[in-house]
């Protein structure tokens, strides 16, 4: 059973910084693509960021481009997203999720495991 456990939101003044941890067990950690997506308040839950392990690709939403950076640590089996610069528009609940290739990365339906989600508000 593959279990994602999110870490590291919390409340940040904009312009501030965050680091998000998502541990996974269960999995062969190495041969999953590993994302974040994040779902503000009655909005639809959207793409952040994805991480192809086995080919260390990684994908950015144009939101966060350049602010936001997907990395992994195989030996912990953890996937990070490091956000700087935040904004009150990033203020959401980030969930990690992990899916089985071949995927689009950014496609939501095409991850088959999600964390409980962590808690990220940025005020003004």
């Amino acid at each position: 059973q593959v279990q994602l456990v999110e870490s590291g939101g919390g409340l940040v003044k904009a312009g501030g910084s965050l680091r998000l941890s998502c541990a996974a067990s269960g999995c062969t950690f190495s041969s999953y693509v590993m994302g974040w997506f994040r779902q503000a308040p009655g909005k639809e839950r959207e793409f952040v960021s994805a991480l192809v392990l086995t080919a260390g690709s990684t994908y950015y939403a144009d939101s966060v481009r350049g602010r936001f950076t997907i990395s992994r640590d195989n030996a912990k089996n953890t996937v990070y997203l490091q956000m700087i610069s935040l904004q009150p528009e990033d203020t959401a609940v980030y969930y990690c999720a992990a899916a089985v290739p071949p995927v689009s990365p950014s496609g939501k339906s095409d991850y088959h495991y999600w964390g409980q989600g962590t808690q990220v508000t940025v005020s003004s």
